[in-house]
């Protein structure tokens, strides 16, 4: 049996995620900050699902979340996908001349020191798996050849805070990758898809965007590692 532990799991790419994961016979631990939104989640996702009261920019609740997952058995696949976006009153993202420092501290305490505190946490579970797998929910708009190329549909993107946490994600999971050969650590790009995330603007649906995802959490121990997917194949950086 697989047991995996999905951050920001209550909803949109999470909870499709986890849904297909249990599907393919994983057990899931639902992770939550709000832990009443999390016991729904597990409700409705039914038999294979646990929840876990988990805040990723908290020690305390990560640590104690690693407890809960350690006494059930442990963990073999770690899929960092909590994350934010700070937005304007009207859904408007901050540009170069907007962005202020409080901005981004608060955009990168969520989507690369919540990603570091729990893959941190996490890794003495991982190191005992058999096969251990991390998957780190990226984005398009961390690909700095395709932010820097004419043209390209991610550069007419103006935001700075996400962007630059998600190109910091994709370094944490080389370096990671790098430092634990054994195990397969990999940065996805689930695709523009319709998430509170960005106001339900995109344009897929949570099943097209997770597949990726699911597809990643599932390698073998022979799968690659140290990369950045998207759901057509490798990324450029």
């Amino acid at each position: 049996m697989t047991t995996t532990l999905i951050t920001g799991a209550n909803k949109g790419l999470g909870y499709e995620t986890a849904r297909r994961l249990i599907d393919a016979g994983h057990t899931v631990y639902v992770g939550s900050r709000d832990a009443d939104l999390g016991r729904r989640a597990a409700g409705q996702l039914g038999a294979g699902a646990r929840v876990v009261q988990l805040d990723v920019t908290d020690d305390a609740s990560v640590m104690a979340a690693v407890k809960t997952v350690e006494a059930a058995g442990g963990l073999d696949v770690l899929v960092n996908n909590a994350g934010i976006e700070v937005r304007g009153p009207n859904n408007e993202v901050a540009g170069a001349a907007d962005v202020t420092a409080d901005m981004m501290r608060e955009v990168f305490e969520t989507n690369v020191f919540g990603a570091v505190r729990v893959t941190h946490a996490f890794l003495p579970l991982l190191q005992q798996s058999a096969s251990p797998v991390v998957v780190n929910v990226s984005s398009g708009l961390a690909s700095l050849t395709h932010m820097s190329e004419p043209g390209h549909p991610a550069a007419a993107y103006p935001g700075v805070a996400y962007p630059a946490s998600k190109t910091a994600v994709n370094m944490i999971t080389v370096q990671y990758a790098k430092a634990f050969p054994s195990m397969r650590i990999n940065a996805v790009e689930p695709g523009f898809t319709k998430t509170d995330l960005n106001g339900n603007t995109g344009i897929q649906t949570v099943e097209e965007g997770a597949e990726i995802i699911v597809r990643m959490a599932q390698v073998g121990p022979d799968g690659p590692t140290g990369g950045y997917f998207d759901g057509a194949g490798p990324l450029p950086w």
